[in-house]
């Protein structure tokens, strides 16, 4: 179980996911599983900390992206402090189907970051 503001996943932005699974797990160590169907690889670090690789789409996904995931349980009660904090929500909750929900932010310096929770939604 995660703790409560916990990073819990990162995603680095790959141009060919084969390629960067192939390059981290040869140099790392890394778990690398390849998801065909979501167009997305999965990784883990012999430490445990996981994460995937995001195909680079030039919108949210370009040459250099790395995203952090933060845990939250109540996603929406956090994106509203955010909102008042100065901060954006530039992708509000979104289903990953049988593991929970994300939400992307923007920091008041522009810096897109996600949320993520386990939690249904309330």
């Amino acid at each position: 179980m995660s703790e409560e503001n916990q990073i819990v996943h990162i995603e680095l932005a790959a141009a060919n996911l084969e390629a960067a699974g192939k390059f981290y797990s040869d140099l790392f160590g890394w778990k690398v599983e390849q998801l065909p169907a979501m167009n997305y690889a999965t990784f883990e670090s012999p430490e445990g900390l996981g994460g995937g690789f995001a195909k680079i789409d030039g919108q949210m996904y370009k040459p250099g992206t790395v995203m952090a995931y933060i845990f939250t349980s109540d996603l929406e009660g956090k994106l509203k402090s955010i909102t008042a904090a100065g901060g954006k929500v530039v992708l509000p909750r979104q289903e990953i189907p049988q593991m929970g929900w994300f939400a992307l932010f923007t920091d008041p310096s522009g810096t897109t970051v996600g949320l993520f929770t386990d939690k249904a939604p309330m």
